[in-house]
């Protein structure tokens, strides 16, 4: 079985920031991805406050250069899941997809996942009608009506980019006012195709057959305390992220109240040789920016520690 030097588990803009640094540094990297390779950023519409770009970035394109980049230099990605991790005497075993993995040191870069609202048809229609990427579903939507779930940044910017294919869209907010940034609540406020619905407390997805198969048909939600249904051909939810942490059960590593990783100064956690960085990290900012730079002060971390060590063993 061949043994890396670090494994990274995610592909997002973290992980693929730290491999620039470990490959250019002849350091034996592979990262892991389950789902997109570039994470959240990846289906996001338009990154505008990542360094460098004065006109924003489309999120698949961005993913894609940092990709590229961190090939060139010579890290491997592979789809698949890790499962579990195991530290053995100075090493670690990863259960995966593909079966078992060594690693001498490990990055986590998972980041976050969306949260569910934990409705009644919410799973059963997930991908016929539930959805949590614009980006990805939201050119199936063209000239149809939409509820966006959510009074986030991520809410307002998602409903703003679907309304380049919906005809209207009724976005649910559990609270009395917005939580987004005051420029994104301009945006949905002056456009014609959004109406905002606040003390609206969504109850139920509902379905039936549409052209023979089972698909969202309405929203049952409680508005100002008065049931309520809103008509619709999909559901957007964005209500928040939870760290993509469940691999980490039996591995030791220290989480914080919220399900987050915690790190020392170094980025390494309570298990020696075990780094991580970017969204799943406790503390994090949850910015693009800032997990790109949390891979780059992890990689760092990770070569001192396999220098020390390849010292210690000569």
């Amino acid at each position: 079985m061949q043994t890396h030097d670090v494994i990274m588990i995610g592909a997002g803009p973290t992980s693929l920031a730290a491999a620039v640094y470990t490959s250019r540094e002849d350091i034996d990297t592979l990262i892991f991805e389950k789902g997109i390779i570039g994470g959240l950023a990846a289906i996001t519409d338009m990154v505008d406050n990542y360094p460098g770009f004065e006109e924003g970035i489309e999120g698949m394109q961005l993913a894609d250069k940092l990709q590229k980049q961190a090939e060139r230099f010579g890290a491997k990605i592979e789809l698949g899941e890790v499962q579990s991790i195991k530290k053995d005497g100075d090493l670690f075993t990863l259960e995966t997809t593909s079966g078992q993995m060594q690693a001498k040191t490990v990055m986590i870069g998972t980041g976050s996942e969306w949260k569910k609202i934990g409705v009644p048809g919410e799973e059963e229609f997930y991908g016929r009608g539930v959805h949590n990427c614009a980006t990805c579903d939201g050119a199936f939507y063209r000239d149809k009506k939409l509820v966006v779930v959510g009074g986030g940044n991520s809410s307002a910017q998602e409903a703003l980019f679907l309304t380049k294919f919906a005809s209207h869209i009724d976005i649910l907010i559990r609270g009395d006012k917005w939580k987004a940034s005051d420029v994104l609540v301009q945006e949905v406020e002056k456009n014609d195709k959004i109406t905002v619905h606040f003390q609206t407390t969504t109850e139920e997805i509902v379905g039936g057959e549409v052209d023979g198969m089972q698909k969202v048909t309405s929203v049952k939600a409680i508005k100002e305390g008065e049931p309520v249904t809103f008509e619709t051909d999909g559901v957007f939810v964005f209500i928040g992220l939870r760290p993509v942490t469940y691999f980490l059960e039996g591995s030791g590593v220290e989480l914080d109240e919220w399900g987050f990783v915690k790190t020392d100064d170094k980025l390494m956690t309570n298990v020696e040789g075990l780094f991580c960085a970017g969204d799943v990290r406790s503390g994090a900012t949850m910015q693009i920016a800032s997990a790109v730079g949390e891979g780059a002060s992890a990689a760092l971390s990770i070569r001192e520690y396999l220098e020390e060590h390849q010292r210690k063993n000569s």
